[in-house]
């Protein structure tokens, strides 16, 4: 399946959720109908980012607060004496129910949703009316179909039964809107909500497979922790204590830290598929959970704390948003769980090594308020001219002195993955798709070009090829 994309322009002059500035803000953006994790994967190393389906990209050089692409090295990672203080911090409320009062600092806040694409809302919502996708979907099926036919192939329907069941349990859980009985808070990253309804009361029986459970994690270690269950009970959050050393303690040993028998508290995940653009790929080479959208619940004694969305794409996870019951803001869940989301990465590298990155979204170096991804170290910052990475720390005294800069130091490098030939650019025009050499053959208005060459270079040659861009 393509990704198609509905590009919506630019839109310049509107509410800035981090300076709160009326009129600052401008950026492009395209509602996507569908899309691949390799499509967005090379969106995001291109300065996009997505909210719902809704994608869209900062017109850095001009916009009130230019937001950088920040990924962490997970690999390399060493949590820093705040980072550890937060997972002791957690260590210690499970282990003994104490919580530690007055050295919590109040975390640093995300903008909410809205306002981050505030003025974007009623353009999202107008698509949802205008656009029928059950008309496009068949419109491109039945474009492939032909596409097909003509190649002499049939077309394949194939239908992951998992995947059903876990779009069944989304319908349950993944409304978009926390319940009325919780309230939730939008953390300092990622996350998009879920129906936090209340979970069945936890029987003896399963607190008894839980314990056998663990003692079958202490004779084989590597065993359930790897990847994550999109169905079926938890895997268990605490594997035995790595052999004593005088090395320091790893982010694993502080996350994963064995809790006496009689502990006063008890946290599980919970992982699902969610609703989102991206389609689910299981590839054999890839996680063992596959790629796309999931939701990850925290669960304490039964009740749900928080609410995180990630998205697993071929070299990364890239953290989405999260939602915490304020109730539990002393734990400071967070760093918590962008801690654990950097564990997990590193987890998944194990069984697919170019899975090496975790994406934190935008670092704003203007705003104080979103400074603190530049604390996850080792850390890069995406060129905004150039689209390479580099190290934060050579950048951040460029920043100091100007919002905008340019962090590639060769004057001579250009953008590699630029628009080189928009002729070959993927259009899906009335049922047909047709590269837009020959689109652009039957058009007559001028701007319908300028729009279309600038989608081109905000996406790239890669992905112009790749994607199809729907034009009515």
């Amino acid at each position: 399946m393509a990704s198609v994309v509905e590009y919506k322009g630019l839109k310049a002059g509107y509410h800035c959720g981090y300076c709160d500035s009326e009129e600052g803000k401008v950026s492009c953006g395209m509602w996507a109908h569908s899309m691949t994790v390799q499509d967005y994967q090379d969106l995001i190393d291109r300065g996009w980012r997505r909210s719902g389906k809704y994608v869209y990209k900062p017109v850095m050089n001009q916009t009130c607060c230019p937001q950088y692409t920040i990924r962490c090295r997970p690999l390399q990672f060493q949590p820093s004496k705040s980072h550890k203080k937060v997972l002791k911090k957690m260590l210690k409320f499970l282990a003994k129910g104490e919580i530690s009062k007055g050295n919590c600092e109040d975390e640093p806040m995300e903008p909410t949703m809205e306002e981050t694409v505030a003025g974007d809302f009623a353009l999202i919502n107008k698509l949802d009316i205008q656009c029928d996708l059950k008309t496009l979907s068949d419109d491109l099926k039945e474009s492939f179909e032909s596409e097909e036919k003509k190649k002499g192939k049939s077309p394949k329907k194939e239908e992951s039964k998992g995947l059903i069941q876990s779009q069944h349990i989304e319908e349950k859980l993944g409304s978009g809107e926390p319940s009325h009985t919780i309230k939730m808070h939008m953390a300092p990253k990622p996350g998009k909500g879920a129906d936090l309804s209340k979970p069945p009361c936890r029987k003896a029986k399963e607190i008894r497979k839980e314990r056998k459970r663990l003692k079958l994690m202490q004779q084989n270690p590597a065993g359930e922790l790897e990847g994550f269950q999109a169905h079926g009970e938890p895997p268990s959050l605490f594997p035995p204590k790595a052999n004593k050393s005088n090395q320091p303690k790893s982010l694993e040993d502080l996350i994963f830290e064995s809790l006496p028998e009689n502990a006063s508290h008890k946290l599980e995940f919970t992982r699902f598929l969610c609703s989102s653009p991206l389609e689910a790929e299981n590839p054999p080479h890839g996680p063992d959970c596959g790629y796309g959208s999931f939701h990850q619940q925290y669960w304490l004694d039964g009740r749900i704390i928080a609410v995180g969305v990630i998205d697993i794409l071929p070299y990364c996870v890239s953290s989405v948003y999260l939602y915490y019951d304020p109730d539990y803001s002393f734990l400071s869940l967070g760093v918590y769980s962008a801690l654990r989301e950097i564990g997990f990465t590193r987890q998944l590298h194990q069984k697919t090594s170019q899975l090496s990155y975790y994406y934190m979204g935008f670092y704003i170096h203007s705003c104080p308020k979103m400074k603190y991804k530049g604390q996850y170290r080792p850390s890069d910052l995406l060129c905004p001219e150039t689209y390479v990475w580099v190290p934060i720390e050579q950048c951040l005294s460029s920043l100091d002195n100007s919002k905008y800069c340019r962090f590639n130091q060769d004057p001579e490098a250009v953008d590699e993955g630029r628009s080189k030939e928009p002729d070959r650019l993927q259009v899906f025009h009335k049922k047909a798709i047709m590269p837009y050499g020959i689109y652009k053959k039957q058009q007559k208005d001028p701007r319908e070009e300028a729009a279309v060459l600038q989608y081109a270079g905000l996406v790239g040659q890669a992905c112009s090829e790749r994607m199809l861009l729907l034009r009515n």
